[in-house]
């Protein structure tokens, strides 16, 4: 990170004059829409991830002992097959003559523009990371006492009213973190954007790698990777004063 306050050679590399021009340029437009593009994707991920993560878990977290154990491995599955053939999978899904395409043709409803664009950037990274997502939400409420929802039943509030006033609240610092998992590494990432997003979509993951390896610009990608690690340490400050707090 010591690259930051130096200068970009003529061809590449680094030359040690001190300067403060990297992080000016932090604050161009051009850079700061891709910092809120991103910040838009990671939450919107983050989003659909807890709503789709929380219900998940809960049933799950009803579930018989024998079959909690195959619910979990269903969902950590995904995580024994490599990375990138699992993005690749989505791209034969998404594409023009892809499954989802194919199956939209039939019902006179397609083809539709399903790759290279954000809604393709976020279902990549929601299905990377749901696990993430599930597995802390599964853990607390997993760990809730069932005599706090019995007492709350027996009080005569609906199951609705339960889970608002009970359950909920218990299972805030599962919230936290399993939005903290997912938004993490939705921020940082690259491979996702990169071959789901095609050239319409870019984040500052992008952005990082193309500073040290196409523009070959080591001071401002430095930069660029030390905002990021300050952005992700912030929100870690901030998950665990909220956390503290509930």
């Amino acid at each position: 990170m010591s690259y930051t306050v130096f200068q970009r050679g003529r061809f590449g590399g680094v030359v040690y004059e001190f300067t403060t021009e990297n992080f000016a340029r932090l604050f161009d437009p051009l850079y700061m829409n891709v910092v809120v593009e991103t910040l838009k994707i990671s939450a919107v991920t983050t989003l659909i991830a807890l709503l789709v993560g929380y219900p998940t878990a809960y049933l799950i977290a009803q579930l018989p002992r024998k079959w909690k154990t195959v619910a979990l491995v269903a969902i950590v599955l995904p995580f024994w097959t490599n990375f990138i053939i699992r993005v690749y999978a989505w791209i034969m899904l998404l594409n023009g003559p892809g499954l989802i395409n194919s199956g939209l043709k039939a019902l006179g409803l397609g083809p539709l523009e399903l790759l290279y664009n954000e809604g393709a950037i976020v279902t990549g990274l929601v299905y990377s990371y749901l696990p993430l997502m599930v597995l802390p939400l599964y853990a607390t409420i997993e760990r809730l006492d069932p005599q706090l929802r019995e007492a709350s039943a027996n009080l005569g509030a609906s199951a609705f009213t339960t889970f608002r006033k009970v359950t909920l609240p218990l299972t805030v610092p599962g919230v936290l973190t399993g939005s903290l998992f997912v938004f993490v590494p939705s921020f940082g990432n690259f491979v996702i954007p990169e071959m789901l997003g095609g050239s319409k979509s870019i984040m500052v993951g992008n952005l990082i790698r193309r500073e040290f390896l196409s523009a070959r610009d080591w001071p401002f990608g430095s930069t660029l990777a030390l905002a990021l690690i300050a952005v992700l340490l912030v929100l870690l400050v901030a998950q665990a004063w909220v956390a503290r707090r509930a």
